[in-house]
């Protein structure tokens, strides 16, 4: 099934949560800006995903799908799997964290404004090279 509709919805709601990750940034709120790229990734990777006839899972890392259905993504989206796929596991392992933090753990501690930083340009990156591909 494609759902083209869904598939730009998804990219919309990528692109609006990049607008508030800078807010996020300039509050210095690191933790928060790490979570919120990983919902940016996760959104622009399964619009990309469902606009090219892939219907991804409900889990937050979809690099296994994407790289079981390599044939059926654009070339450029192809030649940067390796790239959007270790961007989406990296930033999966930090979505739990940092949101709830943890015994020993927590986020505003933890998280520092490299972190963060990093996420963005990450979150930024995935949604431009997708939105190319979501039409």
């Amino acid at each position: 099934m494609r759902n083209v509709d869904l598939a730009r919805d998804h990219l919309k709601r990528a692109r609006a949560r990049l607008r508030a990750l800078d807010v996020l940034f300039e509050a210095e709120s690191w933790p928060d800006v790490v979570r919120e790229s990983q919902e940016v990734v996760e959104l622009s990777l399964k619009g990309m995903l469902r606009a090219h006839g892939v219907e991804p899972p409900r889990v937050h890392d979809v690099s296994d799908v994407m790289n079981e259905n390599a044939d059926r993504l654009p070339e450029e989206i192809r030649r940067n799997l390796p790239e959007l796929t270790a961007i989406s596991k990296r930033l999966r392992l930090s979505r739990e964290l940092a949101f709830y933090g943890a015994e020993d753990l927590t986020p505003s501690d933890f998280y520092s404004r490299e972190d963060a930083q990093s996420a963005l340009e990450s979150a930024r990156h995935v949604v431009e090279l997708v939105i190319l591909h979501v039409r």
